[in-house]
């Protein structure tokens, strides 16, 4: 199984992730994406965010 990980160090918190898939991932008080449900949207959309990230801090991790 996949899942989205959220390099802290290179989010810029640009928003784009929470706005293609809102149910994966939010912004933290300090402006930084945190994934907050792996699965909450279509891995497809997922990947969407993860090729629209423009410092590429979202990757995925085999589990």
């Amino acid at each position: 199984m996949k899942t989205p990980v959220v390099d802290k160090d290179k989010c810029i918190g640009c928003g784009t992730c929470t706005v293609l898939v809102g149910k994966t991932f939010k912004l933290r008080a300090d402006g930084k994406a945190e994934v907050i449900v792996p699965a909450g949207d279509e891995e497809k959309t997922i990947q969407e965010a993860i090729d629209s990230c423009p410092v590429q801090a979202i990757t995925w991790k085999e589990s």
